[in-house]
């Protein structure tokens, strides 16, 4: 994804360093992830869900993006749950 400017927000950063994820780490996502659900209607940016790998440990990123401003948010980052997603961390288990 292209992204000229990347902001973290302060729930990302929170959940980044309860979940010893590095910027590095994120980055890697947002440079080299799967998108694999897409959020247009979300406000104030639609959004998109990110599945990466940092280190062997998956990874999502929700990331909204501001097109006009080439501006990237990460709005939060954490290890999807075994137990909510599929084997390959793509689809979100039906309850």
């Amino acid at each position: 994804m292209n992204c000229k400017r990347v902001v973290f927000s302060g729930h990302a950063i929170q959940r980044m360093f309860e979940r010893g994820l590095s910027r590095d780490d994120v980055m890697a996502v947002i440079a080299r992830g799967e998108t694999i659900a897409e959020y247009a209607d979300d406000k104030p940016y639609p959004s998109r869900l990110l599945l990466g790998l940092a280190g062997t440990k998956p990874i999502h990123v929700v990331l909204a993006s501001d097109l006009t401003a080439d501006l990237c948010v990460v709005v939060t980052v954490y290890e999807p749950a075994p137990q909510q997603w599929s084997a390959d961390f793509r689809t979100r288990k039906v309850k």
